[in-house]
């Protein structure tokens, strides 16, 4: 029987993928309108670890925390939402990373009313 036997080495994932990972299953999650363009504020002067584009991620040891700073669509239930996006941001990392995943916290910082509707 063959064993499969792993060659020595080491496996680097940059930030920038769990970022990416984070924003773009975040974004595929219905009812998300899009990621907000302000991660935080004041607050993000302040914080560890890396952010881009609505996504902050920190690694400690081999766990990933994650904040996610989304906009939501009008007309859906920002709890259900917000626990599907934690629910399928946590499996995304989990599968394509092979990493433990911590927290995935959200803050909704706006909902998208269409312009249209209100005129």
């Amino acid at each position: 029987m063959a064993e499969d036997i792993r060659p020595p080495g080491k496996t680097t994932i940059a930030p920038e993928v769990l970022l990416a990972i984070a924003s773009l299953t975040a974004t595929g999650v219905e009812g998300v309108s899009r990621m907000s363009a302000k991660p935080g504020g004041f607050n993000r002067l302040l914080r560890r670890g890396h952010q881009n584009n609505g996504v902050h991620v920190e690694v400690l040891e081999d766990t990933v925390n994650a904040e996610l700073f989304l906009v939501l669509e009008k007309n859906v239930n920002l709890r259900e939402v917000s626990h599907n996006v934690q629910k399928e941001v946590s499996r995304a990392i989990t599968e394509m990373v092979g990493m433990q995943v911590g927290r995935i916290d959200i803050h909704i910082d706006d909902v998208d009313y269409d312009q249209e509707s209100n005129t």
